[in-house]
């Protein structure tokens, strides 16, 4: 089937949900009009939609290779890569001070599910890129940012992050790699790395890896890890890639799914590499990388419930099977008619929707993090899209997964037919809960670092926001106040749940951290389901005034589902939280 990027959802929620409004008082997006911001999105997803998308399968099929330490990519993806780089698809969301466009976070993280959705396997490389010049943006010196930043914005040079090591997976306490100083201040890095996405490709003429290693004098733990930057070829004095720097790629990895992104095993052998920011201060600077790859990962489930929806929809509407139960028809009928595979497409819509939703949310608080005018509203910014940051990571993962097998589902046996394209999509989000984190990390980060450590203030400021939405739902509808009493009794669960792990974590860690992945995804279902109840707020005032009524009508339906068949959820979730530790820990294994 043919993907069609959803830009008019995408549109809707830059608009309404991303705070625009407040971020055109910013004299970094002052100019930026949605007229302009449609165009780019329309134009992006017809390349997405006719270059990356077709190649997406293929892929797939026909992988990328290693042979002698070259990795050749999959057909296509060359040729692909470079149109994307002409076009200058890389730099949306960069600062125009090293040739970015300046759009705002929202307008980039639509197009990461753009590309995603269209090919996850090419958006990887786009992907870590978009985490290195995070990290360089925020702990690269002068001459750093002027020698890398220009080409890795364009794209016309890619990025990578290396921490992993056979020894040390989740665990960075365990990193051996070393990194000795030499006499002109560069340093020799020398260690192996694993699992690391993109570390060798032939579409860009150069590569820049950041990589975790430890200085002789450094102190155990993740306290003596330094961030290095080690180029694929060193830069000459003019800009240009030069001389190979001693970085080999062993092999790479055989996948259960992305299998045209090449996962590789690196070795650096006295590679040449210059310190980013402090020594020992590293894995500080490479979490500001990590937190925007774990937010693009949250991208990621996003594009691939999108994909697989898109997929299912459009099979469910041609396949036809059985009678209707309810006798309408004497024969055999579209799927689509059928209740449980409306069940399953809706579904697959609504957590869908509300993860874009919540993930466009966040974007807003990230630009406003880094550009409110005042300390005070920049640190509010920060706490806020930090706690997001994990929501969109674990839920928006965990949710593609099952997404991704409710298409399956709907496809029936021909959905575990590997030619239908449907198993694709279920092979390549499994990944998407694991890499940048698990599911289980993302959780132990919202309870201990942004839960607990503040007491549980940005949860309860939150809730109070939600209050007003639940207030503002009352004076709508008989629908929205419908959407307003699951949104409210949702929220209840919540406070419950955060009451629960401020009492219980000091004294009894293991029940409260037995509870961090439940606890993350009743947290994020309640903020996917709010977005949604703004959403229809949002459309019920359109309608009013007869704007798009069938788009707006479609919003207020998914608000309305999601509230009765996904939000409520939250009360089984806050029973597990409660009262499951002891099921849990009193167990034998």
């Amino acid at each position: 089937m043919t993907f069609e990027a959803p830009t008019k959802d995408m549109l809707f929620n830059i608009e309404h949900l991303s705070g625009l409004e407040e971020l055109h008082t910013l004299p970094e997006y002052a100019d930026v009009e949605m007229e302009d911001i449609a165009a780019v999105l329309t134009e992006f997803g017809r390349f997405c939609a006719e270059e990356i998308a077709p190649l997406n399968a293929s892929g797939d099929h026909n992988p990328s290779t290693c042979e002698k330490g070259r990795v050749t990519m999959a057909d296509g993806f060359h040729e692909a890569y470079q149109k994307f780089v002409e076009m200058q698809w890389q730099s949306l969301p960069h600062p125009t001070e090293f040739g970015g466009q300046g759009l705002p976070r929202s307008v980039g993280a639509a197009a990461t599910e753009i590309l995603n959705a269209a090919n996850m396997s090419f958006a990887l490389c786009p992907l870590l890129t978009d985490g290195a010049v995070e990290a360089l943006l925020t702990a690269g010196t002068d001459e750093i940012k002027n020698t890398y930043l220009a080409n890795l914005i364009t794209g016309k040079w890619t990025g990578t992050m290396n921490l992993t090591e056979p020894q040390a997976g989740s665990d960075l306490a365990l990193l051996r790699s070393r990194a000795e100083r030499a006499d002109d201040g560069s340093y020799h890095i020398s260690g192996t790395k694993i699992f690391i996405t993109y570390g060798e490709h032939d579409m860009a003429e150069n590569t820049i890896h950041l990589v975790l290693a430890r200085t002789p004098d450094a102190p155990a733990g993740v306290k003596g890890i330094s961030l290095f930057l080690v180029p694929k070829y060193l830069v000459n004095p003019d800009g240009t890639p030069g001389t190979r720097n001693d970085i080999t790629c062993q092999s790479i990895e055989h996948k259960l799914g992305i299998k045209a992104s090449p996962t590789t095993v690196l070795e650096f052998s006295n590679a040449k590499g210059f310190l980013i920011g402090e020594e020992n201060a590293g894995l500080n600077y490479m979490f500001r990388m990590m937190n925007a790859a774990r937010y693009a990962v949250g991208l990621q489930g996003v594009a691939i419930g999108e994909r697989a929806h898109q997929q299912a929809l459009a099979f469910a509407q041609e396949r036809v099977q059985s009678r209707p139960v309810d006798g309408t028809s004497r024969d055999a009928v579209t799927i689509i008619n059928h209740p449980d595979v409306r069940r399953l497409l809706m579904r697959m819509r609504a957590v869908t929707e509300g993860g874009r939703a919540m993930a466009t949310f966040t974007a807003g608080w990230q630009d406003l993090a880094h550009l409110a005018p005042t300390a005070n509203a920049r640190a509010r910014a920060t706490r806020i899209s930090e706690f997001m940051t994990p929501l969109v990571k674990g839920f928006c993962t965990e949710t593609a997964v099952e997404t991704a097998s409710n298409g399956v589902q709907v496809h029936g046996g021909m959905g575990f037919i590997e030619e239908t394209g449907a198993a694709q999509h279920y092979r390549d989000a499994r990944i998407l809960p694991i890499y940048e984190g698990t599911t289980a990390i993302q959780a132990n980060d919202l309870i201990g670092r942004k839960t607990l450590r503040d007491g549980g203030e940005t949860a309860r400021e939150l809730a109070e926001m939600i209050v007003e939405t639940e207030q503002a739902l009352q004076e709508k509808s008989d629908t929205t106040r419908a959407i307003a009493a699951r949104l409210g009794r949702a929220r209840e669960d919540f406070l419950a749940t955060v009451d629960y792990m401020l009492a219980t974590a000091p004294a009894n860690p293991n029940a409260a951290f037995g509870a961090g992945v439940p606890y993350l995804m009743l947290t994020g279902s309640l903020c996917a389901g709010w977005q949604l109840a703004r959403s229809a707020l949002i459309a019920t005032d359109a309608l009013e005034t007869g704007e798009d009524t069938e788009f707006m009508q479609r919003k207020i339906e998914t608000a309305n589902f999601y509230a009765h068949h996904v939000l409520n959820e939250t009360a089984t979730l806050r029973d597990r939280i409660i009262h499951g530790a002891d099921s849990l820990l009193n167990a034998t294994l």
